[in-house]
């Protein structure tokens, strides 16, 4: 068991941003480890000059210690700057003992029993790629709707293809409407864009099918078109919609059978036990499961999924089997948990920390706040209007966030932002300096989460204040083309994602897909980063490119740093969790065109080997 699912641990988890490695290594690691912490910390001339480091190692040389595996590798990127790279790492457990070559490994071992696996001689070891933020059910359930979307989606099953124009996209749903036999059989499909689809109604819907309900889940997972069936079916209409509120009225049209932000999260809880069924469910989770594994993942996180127990219970159904290949945590929505118990917020977000078990865990001290909307429904909070008028839409209006803010920053927790636009990010940055000059907090860590459109001012000022980002650099490739011509211009649309001024200034800044806003593919994410090609196959914004260096770090290193989990996890040095992730080449050095291609062999987890089957 993981010393972060550790009931004990959680609650210092809580009160200590930082325990220290002494606090969180296992009893049996740090029984042998210092010996070799020790010696492979020497070079081998060192080694010949000092006598006494072989007589530390004979200390040891008890035939009760347990046996130390040795993996070898063509090379093992490390992200350690004392030893950035090497060809062996020793590991106990569940644990690194130690890290270096296999000769200098074996030299201090002294009488302790190893073993040598040549398994990954000819491969390359990285940290466990980490998937930083991703939603494993929004991720399911889309995957096993209906798909057609913008992009090609690549799964176990085969490859799913774009539907690039209007025309293509209302005869592939016309298309789906046909195979299904049974008239009034739901049918939800996800990936629709209206900058590439052209735009789509109730009206529209009830043509395809007056039968059976269709729900129509935009690419951005943050609106729903229905048809009149499904509006009826499940029961949305005009008093349902009164009752919502005030903000979430004006983001309904039922005339149009449209539902966005704060809308779409009203009429969810009527669609989602129709698009959420036990076999659905079950299907869309088994299926992250491989499909993460697959792209050697070994730890997950979602910060803010839907707050419901019944819909954890479901997750954790799956993702909590001792066998899953890869740890899931989640962190608490702090705007549905503050918006319904304003006066307890805190006791009621502790309450939740019990809800993961086996591989999946709440995560304690974290919180995730909502500020402006989607990026894919063009409605981030931007400073200047789009090109075809109006700023976008809050998901928490600004009096509401400030307040949930403020309870959350004074209990100490990390807060995770869902922030899109330059607009929404200046409200985020002006409710972390008020709170840092009210009641300053040394390393807050507060995360800018997804980062689309900003401005470099705001670069510095995120510099100044400590805040650290989350960035999804698919962004870029999928839709600094279309931006461009619609929504947000040639300028800001290839500056999206501003990583080369955000890695110049200092900030730590990790990669996340969002899945399913964009494949859960660390690889993929690093080369979007690192390339910045769109669909169109040019560069934008060339000086934004991040570095190899960075863009590996930010689906590792940084990635645990943003969860507070850098003491266990991200990098291969001692007393850190065994896990890694085993390529058949080096991302760093490989033609940067390449990155995406590399092939996953699969993964070590907490010292054992997971393959890719």
């Amino acid at each position: 068991m993981c010393v972060m699912c550790n009931p004990a641990f959680a609650d210092a988890f809580r009160n200590y941003a930082f325990p220290s490695r002494r606090q969180i290594l296992r009893s049996a690691a740090a029984a042998t480890a210092s010996a070799f912490i020790c010696e492979t910390a020497t070079s081998a001339a060192a080694q010949a000059e000092e006598a006494s480091l072989q007589d530390l190692a004979n200390r040891f040389d008890q035939p009760s210690l347990p046996r130390v595996t040795i993996f070898r590798a063509r090379e093992i990127i490390t992200l350690d700057p004392d030893k950035p790279s090497t060809t062996g790492v020793a590991v106990l457990g569940d644990r690194i003992l130690a890290v270096g070559s296999v000769d200098e490994l074996q030299s201090v071992a002294g009488g302790q029993p190893y073993v040598i696996d040549d398994t990954f001689a000819d491969k390359v070891i990285t940290p466990g790629l980490i998937a930083q933020h991703d939603h494993p059910l929004l991720t399911g359930l889309t995957m096993v709707s209906e798909i057609i979307a913008i992009e090609d989606w690549v799964l176990p099953s085969g490859v799913v293809p774009a539907a690039n124009s209007p025309s293509e996209y209302r005869a592939r749903l016309a298309a789906a409407n046909a195979k299904l036999a049974n008239p009034v059989e739901l049918l939800v499909t996800w990936g629709y864009h209206p900058v590439f689809h052209g735009p789509l109604t109730r009206s529209d819907l009830d043509q395809i099918s007056s039968t059976r309900p269709i729900i129509v889940w935009h690419r951005s997972a943050h609106e729903f078109i229905v048809n009149s069936k499904a509006l009826r079916a499940y029961g949305i209409d005009a008093a349902f919609v009164a009752d919502l509120p005030a903000a979430a009225q004006k983001q309904c049209d039922l005339a149009e059978g449209h539902f966005w932000e704060g809308g779409m999260f009203g009429v969810i809880t009527k669609l989602l036990p129709a698009i959420a069924t036990p076999d659905r469910l079950r299907r869309g989770l088994e299926f992250v499961v491989r499909y993460y594994h697959a792209n050697g993942v070994t730890l997950g996180c979602e910060p803010g999924g839907l707050f419901s127990k019944q819909l954890q219970d479901a997750q954790n159904a799956v993702l909590s089997r001792a066998d899953s290949p890869f740890r899931f945590y989640f962190i608490p929505d702090g705007k549905s948990i503050n918006a319904a118990f304003p006066d307890t917020t805190i006791s009621e977000t502790e309450k939740v920390l019990g809800w993961g078990e086996g591989m999946t865990a709440m995560m304690p001290g974290a919180i995730k706040l909502f500020a402006d909307g989607a990026i894919y429904s063009l409605a981030m909070r931007v400073r200047e209007p789009y090109s075809g008028g109006g700023n976008g839409e809050w998901i928490m209006e600004p009096e509401f966030f400030a307040r949930a803010f403020k309870v959350y920053w004074d209990a100490g927790y990390q807060i995770h932002v869902h922030v899109n636009g330059d607009a929404g990010l200046d409200t985020v940055l002006d409710n972390v300096e008020t709170n840092m000059r009210r009641h300053p907090r040394y390393d807050h860590r507060t995360v800018a989460i997804h980062l689309a459109v900003s401005q470099k001012d705001q670069v510095e000022r995120m510099r100044r204040l400590g805040v650290i980002v989350s960035a999804n650099p698919y962004y870029v490739r999928a839709l600094a083309d279309a931006y461009s011509k619609d929504g947000l211009g040639p300028e800001r649309a290839d500056n999206m994602v501003r990583l080369g001024d955000i890695e110049r200034a200092g900030i730590s800044y990790s990669l996340h897909s969002d899945m399913p806003m964009a494949p859960g593919q660390p690889l993929f994410l690093m080369h979007c980063a690192v390339n910045r090609t769109t669909v169109s196959g040019r560069v934008a914004a060339p000086d934004q490119r991040a570095t190899r260096l960075g863009a590996l770090k930010g689906v590792a290193l940084s990635a645990a740093h943003s969860l507070r989990l850098e003491n266990d996890m991200g990098s291969i040095v001692t007393g850190k969790l065994a896990n890694f992730s085993i390529l058949e080449d080096n991302p760093l050095t490989v033609d940067a065109a390449k990155i995406k291609d590399i092939p996953v062999w699969g993964t070590v987890f907490e010292g054992k080997m997971r393959p890719v089957v």
